[in-house]
C-alpha cells in the first residue's frame, strides 16, 4: 500500500461514469494540466518561490466556532500524518507559486467526515459531471492513480486567474525571461572557463602532425606548469620557436542586464532582492506581506472555510483563519510601543505581548487590564448628574 492508498478514500462513484466535461461559461475545458517549465529549476525563480513559500509557512490557523473542533489540532500541528502545519503551508504555497493553481482534498474517514487535509500535485485535472449534473474532480498523478471527488469538497486557489473560471494561468508570459536568465547563466559558465583555460600561446619551430603537437604541447605542460615546478623558471628546447603567456581577461557580468533580468523575475513573483537575501527592515517587510503573504492567507481562510463548513455552519460563525504576527520583523522599539500602547487599554493580553516578542506565555497571562484613568465617558457623565 502506497501514499495514495492511505491518504486517499476510494470514489464514491466510477470515473468511467464521469464522461462528460463540466462546461464553463467562458467555453474552455475544465482541465488543469501541471506545468514543467522549469521554474523551480532555475536558481533565482527558485529562490523567489522559496522566499514566499517559507514566509506563507509561519501563518498560523484558528478556527472559530464549535463544528468540528477535532480540527484545531489538526490543523494546528499536523493537517495528515506526512506533514505538520508547516511543511503543509510551505507545500501549498509553493505548488501556487510554481503552477498559479493549488488543490487541497480532505482526507475523510468512514463517515465522510473531514479529519484532516493534504495538498496534492496532480499531472492533469479534470472537472468532469455525472449524470445527475453534479461537478467532480478526476484527478490523474504521475504514477497513472486517479481518484475523484465531488468539486465543493475541494479547495482550488488560484492566481493569475483570468480566462479559466476554475483554474490559474499557466506561466508562459515567464518564457522569455526565462529564456534570458539562462542564457546568461551558460554565458556566465562559459565565460569564467574561457578566461582560465589558456594561460600560455607556444608556436613550434617545425611542421609537426597533430598527434605529435599533443605530445609536445602536454610535455610543455607537465615540465613547466604542473604543481611540481616550484623553481619559478620556465624552459623550453628549440622545438618551439616562441612561448607567450596569455593575460587573462576577468570575465565581467552585463550587470544592467542582469538587473533588467533580476527585475522580471521579482516583479513577476513580488518579491525583491533584499526579501530574498533576508536583509529587510520592517516596512520592507510590512510591504511584502501586504502584497505576497495576506492575500495568500486570506484566499487560504476563504477557501479552507468553504470547504469544511456547510453554508448554516458559516452562517453561525464558524471558520478557519490563517494569521500572522506582522510585527515579529519590527524593531524593538516598535515593538514596545505597540505592546505599550495596546496593553493598558485592554486591547492585548499579556500572552499577546509576549507572542510578540517570541516570549513563551504565563499562567493567567490571558487576562485583559484598562489603564485606571480610563473611564467610560458617558459612566462619567452619569455620576456628575
Amino acid at each position: 500500500m502506497g501514499l495514495f492508498d492511505k491518504v486517499f478514500k476510494k470514489p464514491k462513484i466510477s470515473i468511467s461514469q464521469l464522461k462528460s466535461y463540466f462546461k464553463l461559461l467562458n467555453g474552455y475545458s475544465p482541465v488543469f494540466t501541471s506545468f514543467d517549465g522549469g521554474i523551480y529549476e532555475m536558481e533565482l525563480t527558485r529562490s523567489a518561490v522559496h522566499a514566499i513559500a517559507n514566509h506563507c509557512s509561519k501563518l498560523k490557523p484558528e478556527i472559530l466556532g464549535n463544528a468540528n473542533p477535532h480540527l484545531r489540532n489538526t490543523l494546528k500541528y499536523k493537517p495528515n500524518d506526512y506533514m505538520d502545519t508547516s511543511k503543509f503551508l510551505y507545500r501549498l504555497a509553493t505548488i501556487l507559486s510554481v503552477q498559479n493553481t493549488a488543490f487541497i482534498v480532505p482526507i475523510l474517514d468512514e463517515v465522510e467526515h473531514i479529519i484532516g487535509y493534504y495538498p496534492i500535485l496532480p499531472s492533469r485535472s479534470e472537472v468532469r459531471e455525472d449524470s445527475k449534473g453534479n461537478a467532480w474532480l478526476v484527478y490523474t498523478f504521475g504514477t497513472g492513480e486517479k481518484s475523484a471527488i465531488e468539486l465543493d469538497r475541494v479547495g482550488i486557489l488560484t492566481q493569475h486567474q483570468y480566462k479559466n473560471d476554475l483554474f490559474g494561468e499557466n506561466n508562459n508570459v515567464l518564457n522569455a525571461t526565462m529564456q534570458l536568465l539562462h542564457t546568461q547563466n551558460e554565458g556566465i559558465i562559459e565565460g569564467v572557463k574561457n578566461s582560465a583555460a589558456i594561460r600560455f600561446i607556444a608556436k613550434a619551430s617545425n611542421m609537426f602532425g597533430d598527434d605529435a603537437l599533443k605530445e609536445l604541447r602536454d610535455n610543455f605542460a607537465s615540465l613547466n606548469l604542473s604543481a611540481d615546478n616550484n623553481t619559478g623558471l620556465m624552459i623550453f628546447d628549440n622545438q618551439f620557436s616562441e612561448v607567450q603567456q596569455v593575460q587573462n581577461q576577468q570575465f565581467v557580468i552585463n550587470a544592467a542586464q542582469q538587473k533588467l533580468i533580476q527585475d522580471n523575475v521579482f516583479n513577476y513573483f513580488g518579491v525583491n532582492q533584499k526579501i530574498l537575501q533576508n536583509d529587510f527592515d520592517e516596512n520592507a517587510w510590512n510591504a511584502f506581506y501586504e502584497g505576497k503573504i495576506e492575500p495568500f492567507a486570506l484566499q487560504l481562510s476563504l477557501v479552507m472555510s468553504n470547504m469544511t463548513y456547510t453554508t448554516k455552519e458559516l452562517a453561525f460563525g464558524n471558520e478557519i483563519q490563517f494569521s500572522a504576527n506582522r510585527l515579529q520583523y519590527a524593531s524593538n522599539q516598535t515593538k514596545l510601543n505597540v505592546v505599550t500602547q495596546l496593553f493598558d487599554r485592554g486591547l492585548l493580553s499579556l500572552n499577546q505581548g509576549l507572542e510578540i516578542f517570541n516570549m513563551p506565555p504565563v499562567d493567567d497571562g490571558n487576562e485583559r487590564y484598562i489603564r485606571g484613568e480610563y473611564v467610560n465617558v458617558k459612566s462619567k457623565e452619569g455620576n456628575e448628574g
